[in-house]
């Protein structure tokens, strides 16, 4: 009773507030437009021929051979991925928390590789891994004398998806094996237990809902990714690829909406699963921190083999990624070795490279302030107030994490040039960089989102309280009290949101207009068309650019953060 009363007096001082209020209606509008309204279109498409209800164009994208082929590619690769790098997060994770380690090489080597597949374009393992170890590879050719290997195809995709994803599973599993109370491992010790039974009686069970989380994200990852089966996929064709090929070369637009909404289907049904089942059960085994530091394992028969396996690992990784400056220097790669800038010198004299960057550099500054905003916002009302719209807000802003790149772009092609919008107040959205920047926002938003929900369930509800009590208002209390709060969070979505709009690809590159140039556009063209020089040269750049984002970042919350803070006045 006391509880219903308490929520009809949170809900009418909301309704008294009407900068509150026009936030909440405002966001309503904005979710349903460009989250909701895309994928319903796309829906009505599939299902909708000549003005009357019908099933037929599903029954002829599933007639299709090609298709049935790629559903069957997509889930084989995306499994094989998933457990892959499930067991290679849980491989480094487990060295880094349980085993001493001699030195602070291998633990900056591990933060270095779970930091790279973040700052980089999603497709420059597809560029490195062709220029290892294809048919002009330093490794297969130059080194072991082979001529005719073919990386392109199943393993291809399934290697560089993995090598991509799983510092991913590194980072989730890390944050796990951390909270697990040693006290349960060494009271098995004790009674006599080996280290491997330990594992397998008390970690791993403990670890499972984390296994299948981590599962279940990579593969939603593995089965959405466009780049990479693009690259180096060849004749292997998956969802994504084919969608895109369907719109773009068969011009069957209905036919890839059916496909995009099969797709659709697959990543809500695995996003349902690991959110609300295998997110709750995760944290109903693993509640709370460990109760005291826990004994590393010094026992050179364990932390040898595993420090060595996990250092080469990492390494290999590392050569990847090195590889990727060394394509652009090299004056053609796989015949031709002497060192030259002339890759780099034509991305800016013949390929109009100060406009390519300028233009993907001020679409995703112009994105990432509104997508940070908007993160702390959906938070703060989340966490914070209490309304009958609250749920709604919530589920739809984190829907775009299970929505495809392919999937939005589709949508937003038969929404906005030939939907509803057609005509009227937003029928010229179509075709100009403000459909860019709304893509960034929706694609960026879950991860802001998540992470403004975790700090702010950790502030007091008291100081806001204190503030409301001396007369000022929502807008008042989150500018000069919540959001200072979590400042850190912010300039970290800030950031998370430029870097994940500067490397898009999958969404955009079905929008994109040649009155915009974007560099991951034009790294996937040059890739395809085989001028890795030109494709690692703006790749070089483009790397160099998010990672020195992330460092300014870094710098800005060390000296400028709340964290800061805090230790001053402590």
């Amino acid at each position: 009773m006391a509880k219903s009363q308490s929520a009809r007096l949170e809900r009418k001082k909301l309704m008294a507030d009407p900068v509150m209020v026009t936030t909440i209606v405002v966001l309503i509008a904005f979710l349903t437009l460009f989250i909701l309204y895309p994928l319903a279109i796309l829906l009505v498409d599939s299902v909708i021929r000549d003005g009357a209800p019908t099933l037929s164009i599903f029954k002829e994208i599933f007639a299709l051979g090609s298709f049935r082929t790629a559903i069957t590619n997509t889930l084989k690769v995306g499994f094989l991925v998933g457990i892959l790098s499930t067991l290679i997060g849980l491989l480094f994770s487990y060295v880094e928390v349980y085993v001493k380690l001699n030195t602070r090489l291998l633990g900056g080597l591990f933060k270095l590789v779970s930091m790279l597949p973040v700052v980089s374009p999603p497709f420059v393992l597809s560029l490195s891994m062709i220029m290892l170890f294809g048919r002009q590879g330093i490794i297969t050719r130059y080194i072991l004398g082979i001529y005719d290997n073919n990386i392109y195809g199943f393993w291809g995709i399934a290697i560089v998806q993995t090598l991509t994803f799983f510092p991913v599973c590194y980072m989730m599993l890390k944050g796990l094996l951390k909270n697990i109370d040693p006290s349960l491992e060494e009271a098995a010790r004790d009674m006599g237990a080996s280290r491997w039974k330990v594992f397998t009686t008390v970690t791993l069970p403990l670890l499972l809902p984390g296994l299948g989380n981590a599962f279940l994200v990579t593969f939603i990852e593995s089965i959405a990714d466009f780049a990479n089966p693009m690259i180096i996929g060849g004749s292997y064709d998956t969802l994504a690829t084919t969608i895109y090929l369907r719109i773009t070369g068969a011009y069957d637009k209905q036919g890839a909406a059916a496909m995009a909404v099969v797709l659709l289907c697959i990543t809500l049904a695995m996003f349902a699963v690991q959110k609300y089942y295998l997110e709750a059960k995760s944290t109903a085994t693993l509640s709370g921190k460990a109760s005291r530091e826990r004994m590393l394992i010094t026992d050179k028969s364990v932390k040898t083999p595993l420090s060595i396996l996990c250092g080469l690992m990492a390494f290999f990784v590392l050569l990847m990624y090195v590889c990727v400056p060394f394509g652009a220097l090299f004056t053609t790669w796989g015949r031709n070795f002497t060192l030259t800038t002339k890759w780099f010198a034509q991305v800016f004299t013949r390929y109009k490279g100060f406009r390519v960057f300028r233009d993907s550099f001020i679409l995703s500054l112009i994105a990432s302030p509104i997508t940070a905003l908007l993160s702390m916002i959906i938070s703060y009302l989340v966490v914070k107030r209490k309304f009958k719209a609250k749920g709604f807000i919530e589920a739809v802003s984190m829907l775009a994490m299970a929505v495809p790149g392919t999937v939005l772009g589709v949508g937003y092609i038969r929404g906005y040039a030939q939907g509803l919008f057609r005509t009227g107040f937003m029928k010229g959205i179509y075709g100009t960089g403000a459909i860019l920047v709304i893509v960034f926002i929706v694609r960026s938003l879950p991860t802001g989102t998540r992470s403004g929900i975790s700090a702010l369930r950790q502030i007091d509800k008291s100081i806001e309280e204190s503030a409301y009590d001396m007369g000022a208002n929502s807008f008042k209390v989150f500018m000069t009290v919540t959001l200072p709060l979590i400042k850190d969070s912010f300039l970290s979505g800030l950031v998370t949101a430029f870097v994940r709009s500067i490397t898009a690809i999958s969404a955009i590159i079905l929008l994109v207009t040649p009155s915009y140039l974007l560099i991951t556009v034009q790294i996937n063209e040059f890739a395809e068309k085989g001028s890795y020089g030109l494709a690692c040269a703006f790749a070089t750049i483009l790397i160099m650019i998010t990672y020195g984002s992330v460092l300014l970042m870094n710098l800005v919350i060390k000296f400028f953060g709340t964290s800061r803070k805090v230790k001053e006045t402590g």
